[in-house]
């Protein structure tokens, strides 16, 4: 009876009869869309920016895939050129950081306007919630200039009802020692401080995407 009852057993076990199989919840995936300050221009990779804040995020505890879709001298025009093949389907949520290299430029502060706002009617229509981060304008093309730029992203994030960082080099702009030598692009110490800084932006984003939607019932 012993021989029958252990046979018996292994071909539960090897059929999975009875066994119950744990269904693994997907860990949420966000997109890093932006220019070289999301690339990790002049950085290793494993010190640029997506790779930084995902690990911040899992010492937090959140099982979270940040994706690098930072592209080096993109401004936002070529952004919006490249943005439905640059974010899959299967995205959850974008972090949406441009606009540095139209300041540089010294662009009419119109033609960023109007090109973050095609991406975010473009990431609405598609249903991908966005975290933007601001940018500012250099101090060197005048007040007025500033003025035009940098409220750019309070607006469109109002327009949009998206969440906002105010502005990405909090902490690192115009500070020698955490940017390489070119003065634009932060190092990794600089990546760091733009990361810490961020986080608890990122967190609150991260809650709204597991929050469930209007009118869905809470599981339980």
């Amino acid at each position: 009876m012993l021989h029958r009852l252990f046979a018996l057993c292994g071909l539960a076990l090897l059929g999975g009869v009875g066994v119950a199989t744990p269904v693994l919840a997907e860990p949420l995936r966000i997109v890093a869309f932006g220019d070289s300050l999301t690339a990790g221009y002049g950085l290793a990779a494993s010190q640029a920016f997506p790779v930084r804040l995902q690990a911040a995020l899992a010492a937090k505890g959140h099982e979270v895939v940040i994706e690098n879709a930072g592209v080096s001298g993109d401004t936002t025009s070529a952004g919006l050129a490249r943005l439905d093949w640059s974010i899959p389907e299967t995205a959850d949520g974008v972090i949406l950081e441009l606009g540095a290299n139209d300041a540089l430029r010294g662009l009419d502060p119109a033609i960023p306007e109007r090109s973050l706002d095609a991406i975010l009617a473009r990431l609405k229509e598609r249903g991908i919630p966005v975290l933007m981060a601001g940018m500012r304008a250099p101090p060197n093309l005048g007040a007025a200039y500033q003025k035009r730029f940098d409220g750019i992203y309070e607006r469109l994030a109002q327009k949009y009802d998206v969440a906002l960082y105010p502005f990405f080099l909090d902490g690192v702009a115009g500070n020698k020692t955490m940017n390489l030598p070119d003065g634009v692009h932060p190092t990794a110490a600089g990546v760091d401080i733009i990361v810490a800084r961020m986080l608890p932006a990122v967190e609150a984003f991260i809650a709204t995407l597991k929050a469930p939607a209007a009118g869905e019932a809470n599981p339980g």
